[in-house]
């Protein structure tokens, strides 16, 4: 078959809030193995923030116009008016992608954006290689799946009418469900106790999902062999009507049980304070995780800072180019509800 009849293999990535995503794909790209990749990123919230990491990598081979953005809402929701579209315009790039990576937000769910690749329109240009769903293994490993699960708590204790499974539970395991292979991330950050909570946690998680074999992965600084997790050949589409989720029998679903909001970041003094605001924010209840780039005095390079829980990351990840403006956005990420004004305190404190 010739190479312009060949289907484009694409690689759906999925996983909670601050499961590590982002920077999966970006050792991807560090990584091509000869292909040339492209990405498309689902963003929740009025800024790209996963994007314009990516955008910012430095990476030789991750030019700018390989990232696309799909900010108008959850991927999983937009299929028809977002996703197909973007894919039409990748293909029709020469020369077009040997395989797109496809990082869908923390409230994605898999199995409607693989159903779309059942349609007349793309069924005969593109497969699901295979479906990536990355959990937070320092989380798993203290029994929830993501770092702070307090709020969610009270929410249920708060609601006498409140008997079911809360909404982000549900997404977890509707992300493991649809999973051909689970990344388990923070691996370095876990002794051999706290990695066997989190396999076991895992485990139950994807009972309902046997006898299908689910292969998973330890990443350590979202370092995996890209052979592991490319060019899996598993046409995921043609059996994703038998992955039992939750929202099987929906006709959709919303996010109303989860709010952003998107701070200016003025140039700061000192990384390792602003790290330490951010901190603050993310002891805000009802906050999972907050992400963003600023400027420090006296630096050449944007400061990318990325926070779930407690904990924080920085690092200077590429320089400003001249003209820009050294101005920075923190985007944060909760439950519906949460206290929007304490966050924008806590971070102008000083």
């Amino acid at each position: 078959m010739s190479t312009s009849l060949q289907k484009v293999p694409c690689t759906i990535v999925t996983g909670f809030l601050g499961a590590g995503k982002t920077t999966l794909i970006r050792h991807l790209l560090e990584n091509p193995g000869g292909r040339r990749l492209a990405v498309i990123v689902n963003e929740f919230g009025d800024i790209g923030m996963d994007a314009e990491i990516l955008r910012g990598c430095g990476i030789a081979a991750c030019a700018e116009a390989d990232i696309v953005e799909l900010a108008n809402g959850c991927i999983c929701c937009t299929v028809a008016d977002d996703f197909v579209p973007t894919l039409d315009k990748l293909l029709a790039r020469d020369p077009r992608p040997d395989h797109i990576l496809i990082e869908t937000s923390g409230l994605a769910l898999p199995k409607p954006l693989v159903q779309a690749f059942l349609w007349p329109a793309i069924k005969g240009r593109v497969t699901v290689d295979g479906v990536i769903a990355v959990v937070d293994g320092a989380a798993l490993a203290e029994g929830r799946v993501a770092h702070d699960e307090v709020a969610l708590a009270a929410q249920r204790a708060a609601d006498p009418a409140l008997d079911h499974d809360d909404p982000v539970e549900e997404v977890f395991e509707d992300q493991v469900a649809c999973a051909d292979l689970i990344v388990l991330t923070k691996a370095d950050l876990l002794d051999d106790a706290a990695l066997a909570r989190a396999r076991a946690s895992l485990a139950a998680a994807l009972a309902p999902a046997l006898p299908r074999t689910v292969g998973v992965l330890e990443a350590r600084e979202g370092r995996i062999a890209p052979a592991l997790l490319l060019g899996l050949g598993l046409a995921t589409e043609a059996e994703i009507e038998g992955r039992r989720t939750h929202h099987d029998n929906e006709e959709d679903h919303d996010h109303e049980d989860f709010d952003s909001v998107v701070l200016k970041l003025p140039e700061v003094t000192d990384a390792n304070a602003l790290a330490r605001r951010v901190a603050a924010v993310c002891a805000v209840p009802g906050v999972l995780r907050a992400k963003g780039f600023g400027a420090v005095q006296g630096k050449p390079m944007r400061l990318l800072v990325q926070a779930v829980g407690q904990r924080v990351g920085h690092h200077f990840d590429r320089p400003w180019a001249p003209g820009e403006a050294r101005t920075g956005h923190l985007v944060v990420l909760g439950l519906h509800g949460f206290d929007a004004a304490a966050v924008a305190e806590a971070l102008a404190a000083a």
